[in-house]
């Protein structure tokens, strides 16, 4: 599962950059993100302390080596894409396009790195 384990650096740093970035710099962070809408301070801040906290669990994964819960990062991040599009749908800000993207590309290094680590593993 060395892979797996390697694809997570990936959804553990923008977690925790984006996570710290918005709690820091909402407005600016946003405005990074292509953002169109108008979500004050408080909020992006609050966001901002989810994700780097979900990050920095994601990092605890990682040093943990538990690979039992590799798998399920992949769920959460499928439940994460059908929340961002219909976010995106009911917005239309390009916010949550920029962060699907985001999130598509972990997913697509992750699944790939799960499914070849599986392949190597005997009686699989």
């Amino acid at each position: 599962m060395n892979r797996t384990r390697t694809s997570l650096y990936y959804l553990a740093s923008y977690l925790i950059v984006i996570g710290l970035a918005l709690l820091l710099v909402p407005t600016q962070t946003l405005g990074f993100l292509l953002s169109n809408g108008d979500y004050g301070e408080i909020f992006p801040r609050l966001a901002g302390m989810f994700m780097s906290g979900l990050g920095m669990n994601i990092a605890g994964i990682i040093r943990a080596r538990a690979q039992a819960l590799y798998p399920g990062t992949l769920v959460v991040r499928s439940y994460f894409i059908v929340c961002l599009l219909a976010l995106y749908w009911s917005s239309k800000d390009p916010l949550f396009l920029v962060i699907l993207g985001i999130v598509l590309v972990g997913v697509a290094f992750t699944l790939t790195s799960y499914l070849m680590d599986r392949a190597q593993r005997p009686g699989v």
